[in-house]
């Protein structure tokens, strides 16, 4: 069966573009009130404190890993007794790269990577649609061996820190989508994909695209009734079973009208339309362009890419 998570993830292409190592002393607060990306952070020595409206406040210890998909307004602070007054309006930019939090001069007790995640897909809403407010992985053998590295890239000045860095944070992003999350109450894929049940109606929609489901054929496979199987659905992932089945197909669809290897009719039937104008009527509803204007329009902006790449190349 299909691994619908990682097919998301695959499908964005994540990077982290941004990211800084922080060391922590003593007591210190930072608040951020919007961040237009997804946000992560990494610990790697110590621990510290986070905070938002909805999650309620958690303990980020060494090993942890936490990333906050929509992250309007969130604060950290040191395990240290701190107050508002410790509030830290701009790190302390240190002499070898790095950012300090707390005191200056003080013993190191937290040490912690932290950035923001883009996606190199236009379809960075779909995740942030079926993530938790707050994904936090804790304990993960995997998680910890690319916690070490990065702690070890994070400190060293070998050639290539940078780009070593920037692909073990990516590994890192989508090795924690992957694992078992902490899910609070938040709906989402995630929390779908933790109900039997409904992780085997999700698994069907992601083997099968193209195939003509309803949402009696799914409960059946779920072995829920049709209306226990929708709400369930409805609770779980955020969105109605036909609403979830819709947008994954219209992310398949414009994934295919990047790669131009297939004509609009192929890529109908194979995202399960039976027509290229039913597909189009579709497209136009969920995207707001046509299927041909769309795929024009990513050609165009992949050859401005590749023009912007070239001129840098030979500059």
């Amino acid at each position: 069966m299909a691994d619908p998570l990682a097919q998301i993830v695959g499908l964005l292409q994540p990077g982290a573009p941004f990211s800084k190592c922080v060391t922590g002393s003593g007591p210190w607060r930072v608040r951020r009130t919007q961040s237009p990306n997804p946000y992560y952070v990494a610990v790697l020595n110590g621990s510290l404190r986070y905070w938002d409206h909805k999650s309620g406040e958690i303990s980020v210890n060494a090993g942890d890993f936490i990333l906050i998909p929509s992250a309007q307004d969130f604060m950290m602070w040191s395990d240290v007794p701190s107050n508002d007054n410790d509030m830290v309006i701009d790190p302390v930019i240190l002499p070898g790269g790095g950012y300090r939090v707390g005191s200056i001069d003080g013993p190191i007790d937290m040490r912690a990577l932290v950035g923001y995640c883009m996606f190199q897909s236009d379809d960075a809403t779909l995740l942030s649609s079926l993530l938790p407010e707050l994904v936090v992985v804790r304990g993960e053998y995997r998680l910890a061996m690319l916690m070490q590295l990065l702690g070890e890239e994070a400190v060293g000045s070998k050639p290539g820190r940078e780009v070593v860095l920037l692909h073990l944070l990516e590994v890192l992003l989508i090795e924690a989508l992957r694992s078992s999350a902490e899910l609070g109450n938040s709906p989402g894929l995630l929390r779908g994909l933790s109900d039997d049940r409904l992780a085997v109606a999700i698994r069907g929609m992601h083997a099968e695209p193209e195939r003509n489901w309803t949402v009696a054929e799914l409960a059946r496979d779920a072995a829920l009734s049709r209306s226990g199987f929708y709400e369930r659905f409805q609770s779980a992932v955020g969105m109605a079973p036909m609403e979830y089945l819709t947008a994954w197909r219209l992310a398949l669809a414009k994934d295919l009208l990047r790669k131009r290897e297939l004509s609009v009719g192929a890529i109908a039937r194979q995202v399960g339309y039976r027509s290229a104008s039913a597909f189009g009527v579709a497209f136009m509803r969920g995207v707001g362009v046509s299927p041909a204007r769309y795929a024009r329009e990513a050609a165009g902006a992949l050859r401005g890419t590749a023009a912007d790449e070239f001129r840098g190349a030979v500059a």
